[in-house]
């Protein structure tokens, strides 16, 4: 009897609506011979104390795995991936794939100061301790945390729909921001595929999600200005930088910013901010009910669509991997 190599998609509770988009875009690429796919049956059952139990409810046994998850907090939805991982592998999976669209614990990609912990490292051991084969991401916070795993990463790029987006808005006077010298280097790449001057910013902080100061260095005044980012958190840098680059003579400005973690007043500081439009993906989604009246959503789902098919094919992907 011949093995039928086959794929099976499952979302974790935190990503079940971008996996549902990633499945529709896949079904677009997918032959026509081949039967559409779907997202697979799971359940999670809750205990009292606050400890739960993933299943899957239809066999994975021989199937590339792919699991859909989004790491950001509270800590379940990582947990929640380490069990859903497991689970496939005591199943019988024949490969388990991570596909976190947001990587959480990234900032903590090194020791910053005395007796703190790489939190970064420690997911990359528990995932494969869990027995992950592989995982896919975006915009990781720190590049290098692709060396932290020993086996694949596919690293992924928000440049890839942002700057088809930016280019459809015409600015005039476009100049590409770094909200901070840490950016600097993506910042450039966006300015080289759009042409355009680039403007550095440079902040302290006081504490953790903390702006102290920021002063921006390049030439602002009339320009149209477009900060890039790989995420936004409380909004305080990002909105701070808006400000300042307005008081000295920006004609406008907007954002893009990868993963919109957005905690704490984040959706309310972006409204009442200097920002004209800011853009997100949709590694995260948005909380209900907040004002996102400044905020536009550009899906990745059709990126991860190819990508994961790709890799479950055996195709070539390293073309998918530049800005």
């Amino acid at each position: 009897m011949q093995f039928e190599h086959r794929m099976e998609l499952f979302a974790c509770t935190a990503s079940s609506d971008f996996a549902a988009k990633v499945v529709k875009e896949m079904n677009k690429i997918r032959p026509s011979d081949e039967a559409p796919l779907h997202l697979g049956k799971t359940e999670v059952v809750h205990f009292s104390d606050g400890e739960f139990q993933p299943a899957y409810v239809e066999s994975v046994r021989g199937a590339t795995v792919f699991i859909i998850q989004s790491t950001y907090p509270p800590t379940d939805n990582l947990m929640e991936l380490l069990l859903f991982i497991d689970a496939a592998k005591r199943a019988s999976a024949d490969k388990v794939i991570a596909v976190m669209p947001y990587f959480g614990w990234a900032r903590q990609d090194r020791k910053d100061k005395p007796r703190v912990s790489i939190g970064a490292k420690l997911v990359a051991n528990l995932l494969k301790a869990a027995g992950a084969d592989r995982v896919m991401t975006c915009d990781l916070h720190a590049g290098q945390i692709q060396g932290f795993f020993d086996f694949p990463v596919d690293h992924m790029y928000a440049s890839k729909v942002f700057v088809p987006y930016i280019l459809d808005m015409k600015l005039k006077n476009l100049s590409i921001a770094a909200p901070d010298m840490g950016g600097a280097k993506r910042a450039n790449v966006y300015a080289k595929d759009l042409a355009c001057p680039v403007i550095i910013c440079h902040k302290t902080r006081t504490k953790a999600n903390v702006v102290g100061s920021i002063t921006a260095i390049g030439d602002i005044e009339g320009r149209d200005i477009v900060i890039v980012d790989d995420m936004i958190d409380t909004a305080g840098t990002l909105c701070k930088a808006a400000e300042v680059l307005m008081d000295k003579g920006a004609a406008s400005v907007r954002a893009c910013a990868t993963h919109p973690v957005l905690s704490g007043k984040a959706y309310d500081n972006i409204a009442a901010s200097a920002l004209k439009e800011v853009l997100v993906t949709d590694t995260i989604p948005l909380r209900a009910g907040a004002d996102t009246s400044k905020i536009t959503v550009v899906s990745m789902a059709a990126t991860f669509a190819r990508i994961i098919d790709k890799v479950y094919r055996y195709e070539p992907i390293s073309g998918e991997f530049t800005y």
